[in-house]
């Protein structure tokens, strides 16, 4: 086999004469096709259509200019795997807009090009973009740095992506590249740690049209891995030759690195060392962590096509201007847009790429032993009420002490039923879900060993790579084992997988009884104070292929839990509020805009006294989202809300929550519909608002002023009597004490919040209004502020609630109104929407007939089973038998389970509601 080496110069000689037979092959092709893109005022951009031929396959191409006769740079974008050019012609269009040449083609195999899928083989399709950057360099608009040699980057993601770096290791002509959430090492990717990825790579061949659309050798090879289960040599070199790192060391041009939080196919560390190897080489190089990714996700495109524009415009057009961003960014999630309902995102970063073991900090493990029943969505492995601790053991390694004790448990016959984590095709809203504190993670009983640190002093944010040194003996043959590390509440009845990654192992004989360290999952993922990490070894999961044989393993800790907090990433600040920049200039200027507007005003409506005792009533209130004329943020939503209530506002993103809280505060006009306060109709600047109190997205202080200063400036802001401010009682319930005296610049963040209350309770109002008083705060500092709101209504006062934190809505508010889309879904008492009883959630692929429902509603010790809405779940309240008997039941009945848990009473209900009626 050739060397990399010897391959490069032979390809180089080659270059060239095939690049002439190009030439007179593209005249073969015929005249393409120009249509004219409009693009709202900007240049008008061009599009060619046309096939052209290189090595006798037929390639079918898009090439994007716009007006302007100087030359410019080039730009070559890569499509996923299973698309087309036509998934990116959105992206080259605003790409010639900005003043670059751009081709866009259909790889072999996809569209309407000839060929066979080879993997981006280098004698094949990488090869064929080489031969693009040939056509480019003869069209006179496109700018040269020497004959043959147009300046040219290529991006794309996945597929596209993976090209974009092969495509600079072979091709020197290559200036930029901005690969986005693609492969490394495609071996590693499909076979990480010697284990078969099965889910993923079936679903790679069937997107690809099916074996038959491949390479003969690439079908052979995954039918062979496929029937065995366990990748071999032959088949990690066949990968291995196709991927970027074989040519690892020849790329050396400015990379933009764009990967996935929400990835199981190309997790983190591909781009983690797609990273390392290039800046390694001399190379500038940035790494963006997205928000989604193969699972799904938010992918950020705006932005992420924003930064790779700026990134050429650095690298291609030699613009030192241009802000090419930090060499390190993370997607964060951060709150809800009150206008739109998205979910706000802030970056975090760096001025160095942090890489994936940055401030590593180490925790203890203990042993724990195998709880009594299976967790599903928010909840998992051994979390039952019968998880004991094991004895802890010193010694380890350095840096804690760690429980020696062995756990032992079995590898199942045929790796049935395999432990679940992330489900490709379904994954994405799973992984979603993991920032909102619920997820889907099953680990059966007997299948897994399991290690908990003790609940954690001070909250921490994980930043890459935790890893754990452990001795694994297994009965017989390889010990496959799938890690994972969970985030556990303080109770116990949550439990999250973050972005539903697991890491897997094989281990052989010849490591076995051998101290191994074990890398678990690339993630960013926040862990409150209060909260428990929890290490899962588990024996098979449902994304990859496990022995077949059963036999049982044994796995003891050597050390801590090593995990990476990434110090140097700071999260982007949100923006001051209006009044920290002068409030005598804010107040100015919010009197001359109710001066300048109140002639304009037309006259309230008058008040309605059979509502002069209510704190709210909504009435058919609607409000579209800006520049849309059928899109709504709220619809015809009506509730009512009375004296001594605690009402919590639920719902998913975009429901519409803080859009309605605006709307009744004021600060929005809604399009249709009313509001009534105390009988009173909301218009801005009404009357009636002085008897409400508001917290919103935060307040702003002056930080250099003691708390108390802060609220007795504010109130003099609102112009009212200082005798009206109440401010002694408010601070008695928000329970500050001597910190008053003390500048906020001092502050905690729960402190911050509690004064933020404070000031929303400033002349004790009628109906005070809260959206996401917790945010940033400890499981301590909640409990506080639940109390601070029970405490508030206790007086016979009214308190509007919105909330993430079920568990926290459900023990505080005592009725609830829930929305999704912007719509009601359901209002009344907790205890009416939640519902009681000894209840199970259980989560089906697929839906449930109505027979085998009666089938399982007549098993023993079940008292009833009830299909949900759309029957791709069931309520099941048992009457004897416990979780572990219904799932053995329920997996005899063939039932295709994908996550059963006890019913958590409001965060099911919620699930539920806004799933339409399916869990």
């Amino acid at each position: 086999m050739q060397t990399p080496d010897s391959r490069w110069r032979r390809w180089t000689r080659e270059r060239g004469r095939w690049a002439a037979a190009l030439a007179a092959l593209a005249v073969l092709a015929g005249a393409g096709t120009w249509t004219a893109v409009a693009d709202d005022g900007a240049p008008a951009v061009h599009r060619e259509d046309r096939t052209m031929r290189i090595d006798g396959v037929s390639l079918d191409t898009s090439y994007f200019t716009s007006g302007g006769s100087g030359r410019r740079p080039a730009v070559l974008i890569g499509h996923g795997f299973g698309g087309s050019k036509d998934d990116v012609r959105a992206q080259a269009a605003e790409l010639a807009g900005a003043g670059y040449a751009v081709m866009t083609w259909s790889a072999r195999g996809f569209g309407k090009s000839g060929g066979e899928i080879s993997l981006n083989a280098p004698d094949r399709e990488v090869k064929d973009v080489s031969g693009l950057i040939d056509w480019l360099a003869r069209r006179p608009e496109v700018q040269l740095d020497a004959k043959g040699d147009p300046r040219v980057g290529v991006t794309g993601a996945s597929y596209g992506g993976a090209v974009s770096l092969l495509a600079a290791g072979y091709d020197r002509r290559v200036d930029a590249i901005a690969p986005v959430i693609t492969y490394w090492n495609l071996a590693d990717a499909l076979f990480p740690g010697g284990v078969f990825k099965k889910l993923w790579a079936g679903i790679f061949v069937t997107s690809g049209g099916g074996c038959e659309k491949f390479e003969k050798q690439l079908c052979a090879m995954y039918e062979r891995v496929a029937v065995s289960g366990k990748p071999d040599a032959a088949a990690r070199a066949l990968l291995s030759e196709r991927s970027p790192s074989a040519v690892g060391d020849r790329i050396k041009v400015p990379a933009l690195i764009v990967q996935g939080q929400t990835d199981s196919l190309f997790p983190l560390g591909q781009a983690d060392a797609m990273a390392r190897t290039i800046s390694g080489n001399g190379a500038p190089v940035a790494v963006d962590w997205i928000a989604g990714g193969h699972d799904g996700g938010d992918m950020e495109s705006g932005r992420v096509e924003n930064r790779i524009g700026a990134w050429f415009d650095r690298y291609l057009k030699e613009d030192k201007g241009a802000d090419t961003g930090p060499a390190f960014r993370v997607t964060r999630t951060g709150g809800i847009d009150s206008t739109d309902g998205a979910a706000l995102q802030r970056g975090a970063s760096s001025d160095t790429y942090p890489g994936l073991s940055s401030g590593d900090r180490e925790i203890a493990l203990t042993a724990k032993s195998d709880g009594p029943g299976i967790v599903g969505a928010g909840a998992g492995a051994g979390a039952g009420a019968g998880a004991g601790a094991g004895t802890p053991a010193s010694g380890g390694r350095s840096g804690g002490s760690a429980d020696r004790r062995t756990q032992t448990f079995r590898n199942p016959a045929g790796a049935n039923p395999p432990a679940i984590s992330a489900v490709p095709g379904v994954g994405g809203g799973i992984a979603q879900l993991s920032s909102l504190g619920v997820g889907l993670s099953i680990d059966f009983p007997g299948q897994y060993a399991r290690f908990d640190s003790a609940p954690l002093d001070t909250s921490m944010r994980i930043t890459g790579s935790p890893t754990v040194h452990v001795k694994v003996t297994a009965g017989q043959g390889d010990a496959v084992l799938f890690g994972k590390v969970y985030d556990v509440s303080p109770d116990g009845k949550q439990q999250v997988l973050p972005a539903q990654l697991v890491a897997p192992y094989r281990i052989t004989p010849d490591r076995q009884n051998k101290t191994v360290q074990l890398t678990l999952p690339a993630v960013d993922h926040a862990v409150d104070a209060g909260h428990r990490l929890r290490l899962v070894l588990s024996a098979t999961d449902l994304g990859y292929a496990s022995p077949a044989e059963p036999t049982a393993y044994s796995v003891s800790l050597d050390g801590p839990l090593t995990v990476p907090t990434a110090p140097a990433v700071k999260t982007a600040s949100a923006a001051l509020p209006w009044w920290t920049w002068g409030l005598p200039a804010a107040a100015a200027v919010i009197a001359l805009a109710l001066l300048l507007t109140a002639r304009r005003r037309t006259a309230p409506p008058a008040p309605d006294p059979a509502l002069a005792e209510v704190p709210l009533q909504i009435t058919g209130l609607s409000k579209k989202y800006a520049k849309s004329a059928d899109r709504y943020a709220v619809q015809d939503l009506s509730f009512r809300v009375e004296k001594g209530q605690v009402l919590g506002l639920l719902g998913p993103n975009g429901a519409g929550k803080t859009t309605t809280l605006r709307m009744l505060m004021g600060l929005i006009t809604p399009d249709d519909g009313e509001i009534r306060v105390f009988g009173n109709a909301i218009r801005p600047g009404a009357p009636v608002l002085s008897r409400v109190g508001s917290f919103v997205e935060g307040a702003g202080f002056l930080p250099h002023l003691s708390g108390r200063a802060n609220l007795e400036l504010y109130w003099q802001a609102t112009g009212r009597p200082a005798g009206d401010s109440h401010i002694e009682e408010a601070l008695e319930i928000a329970g500050l004490g001597d910190a008053l005296a003390r500048a906020v610049r001092t502050y905690s963040q729960g402190m911050r919040q509690r004064l933020a209350i404070a000031q929303a309770m400033l002349g004790m109002p009628d109906l005070l209004i809260l959206d996401e008083p917790t945010n940033g705060l400890d499981p301590p500092q909640i409990r506080e502020m639940r109390d601070v709101m029970i405490r508030y209504a206790a007086g016979g006062r009214t308190v509007i609630v919105s909330s993430h934190l079920l568990s926290e809505v459900e023990q505080s508010c005592t009725h609830l109104v829930v929305m999704d889309r912007g719509r009601l879904v359901q209002a009344g008492p907790v205890a009416e929407i939640t519902g009681s009883g000894d209840m199970l959630l259980v989560a089906t692929a697929e839906e449930i007939a109505e027979p085998l429902v009666e089938k399982i509603a007549a098993l023993p010790g079940i008292g009833s089973a009830v299909r949900t809405g759309d029957g791709l779940g069931l309520l099941v309240r048992l009457d004897g038998a416990n979780s572990s008997r219904l799932i053995a039941e329920l997996v005899r009945l063939d039932v295709p389970l994908t996550g059963v848990g006890p019913h958590r009473r409001l965060e099911d209900a919620f699930l539920t509601l806004i799933s339409g009626g399916s869990a």
